[in-house]
């Protein structure tokens, strides 16, 4: 791809007025324009790779007549992304007079900063939680937990933020600090379209499909949360990018009656959100999937277009029978054309699938529960929130008559791709459903897969995690549900 950049105007709302750059490069992210164009220099840049969240931001976008506010990580969100919405720094919160929000008011009463670099992301996170609360209305412990688990404090410790979570609901709103979101709603919707030439963001998905005909060279994106780090850590430069996130069909979660369909443009946050209400028991490992910010600007489609090997959503996916709907333009038949195929089939080597230039991943479909199933996806990793998985482990199984009637498992972490791991599988499917049994399945799931050495975990402990992930199945199946943290309380120990 040519190196050679040019650049468009970017337009959003700030402080309730537009904000209009000229000449903003594709690749730029959002807290290059903020610190550098903008001056909001509260917002911090950290880790670079939405790990840390000291570069929190909110943004406000209209859905549906309402404003729908999401907390991102802007040190890997690009800037273009943003065209026509609403964004808040640290900045924004403070009333005319400079009195303080309930969530930063909140912070100064907890004794919840020391060093304070953390703080504007915490401060932006809590402002989050403010807005989705209508003013931080039943914040408990949990939830901010979850909420705030993206954000990392290294100096402070984090009873005294979570206490200021939990506060920050009974503190006056100053005048000046509200958001009048019908004003900013109609502020949004009075915002010029941008005329896009470099970063071009679709917003239905045959427009979408003709610009990938029309550009199978630009670089695809789908929130940003790896490609992001191409840049940060990388220093890639792009001449040109597709956004899938705008693609108003895309953006839909679709219930029918023996599967889900979730578009490409829907977000991860939204996309377990989905997965949960037909499946309960996967809470926990919707949650420890990043942080809340990065969930909220990543998508589950580009989780599976991107096809990494310790992505935690594909083997899961996998487990649960998934398949993909790849879309493309029929520039002869004028006519969207389109193909479907088991997710595990997608892929064909580390980051490199099936995919031809004109096409993208635009549906996942996943099957809803059926009678009698037994679903388990298992995470292990260095820490519990906001980490990267060194093995996961999915498995979804049914019985008839104290026999494997069906089986599905689905691994991450031990090749180069997610896989699937169809060894195990036949040597469970029609077996009795037994101590025996599963001890010949472990022995055959340790030497499916020949996993790699790296700084999350050896190979030899990989190999050995596997097996004990289907034993810990087992014995949860025999009814022994005090075996994982998902069980743990402080109340036990008392």
């Amino acid at each position: 791809m040519s190196t050679e950049i040019s650049a468009q105007t970017l337009s959003f709302l700030r402080r309730g007025q537009p904000v209009t750059l000229r000449n903003v490069a594709p690749e730029r992210t959002l807290l290059e324009v903020l610190r550098e164009d903008l001056g909001c220099t509260g917002t911090k840049e950290g880790c670079g790779e939405g790990d840390c969240g000291a570069c929190t931001v909110v943004l406000g976008e209209v859905v549906g007549n309402q404003l729908q506010y999401k907390a991102i990580n802007s040190c890997i969100r690009l800037a273009h992304s943003v065209q026509g919405m609403a964004v808040w720094t640290t900045e924004d919160l403070v009333s005319p007079l400079g009195e303080l929000h309930p969530a930063q008011e909140a912070m100064v009463q907890c004794h919840g900063s020391q060093c304070g670099f953390c703080t504007p992301g915490f401060v932006m996170s809590l402002f989050g939680m403010y807005q989705n609360t209508k003013g931080g209305r039943g914040i408990d412990r949990t939830q901010a937990q979850v909420e705030l688990s993206g954000n990392l404090c290294r100096c402070t410790g984090y009873r005294p933020i979570l206490d200021a979570a939990q506060q920050m609901g009974s503190l006056p709103l100053p005048a000046g600090c509200g958001v009048d979101e019908a004003a900013t709603v109609a502020a949004l919707k009075q915002l010029a379209p941008p005329q896009a030439e470099t970063y071009l963001r679709p917003t239905t998905l045959t427009s979408l499909l003709q610009a990938r005909s029309a550009h199978p060279r630009a670089q695809v994106v789908a929130g940003t949360t790896d490609v992001g780090l191409w840049v940060t850590k990388m220093h890639k430069r792009f001449a040109q990018v597709l956004d899938v996130t705008a693609a108003e069909e895309l953006r839909r979660v679709e219930t029918y009656p023996h599967h889900i369909a979730i578009g490409a443009a829907v977000s991860l946050h939204e996309a377990y959100a989905a997965l949960v209400s037909e499946r309960p028991q996967l809470k926990t490992f919707a949650q420890r999937f990043a942080g809340l910010p990065v969930r909220n600007s990543g998508t589950l489609g580009g989780n599976v277009a991107n096809g990494s090997p310790i992505g935690d959503s594909m083997p899961l996916l996998i487990a649960l029978g998934a398949s993909v709907v790849l879309m493309r333009w029929d520039a002869e038949r004028q006519a969207v054309a389109h193909r479907e195929l088991r997710l595990e089939d997608l892929y064909t080597g580390y980051r490199t699938n099936v995919m031809k230039a004109d096409e993208l991943l635009c549906w996942v479909k996943v099957p809803r529960p059926v009678a009698g199933e037994t679903m388990r996806v298992y995470k292990i990793s260095k820490r519990f929130d906001d980490d990267i998985s060194a093995v996961c482990l999915a498995i979804r199984m049914t019985l008839d008559g104290g026999r494997v009637k069906t089986i599905s498992i689905g691994a991450g972490g031990v090749a180069a791709t997610p896989v699937r791991a169809r060894q195990t599988e036949a040597a469970l499917l029609g077996q009795a459903w037994s101590a025996d049994t599963v001890g010949a399945a472990i022995a055959v799931l340790r030497g499916e897969f020949k996993p790699i050495t790296d700084m999350r975990a050896s190979a030899a402990y990989r190999q050995t995690v596997l097996g004990n992930l289907l034993q810990r199945f087992w014995l949860e199946s025999q009814g022994l549900q005090a075996i994982n943290l998902e069980s743990f309380s402080m109340e036990a120990l008392s």
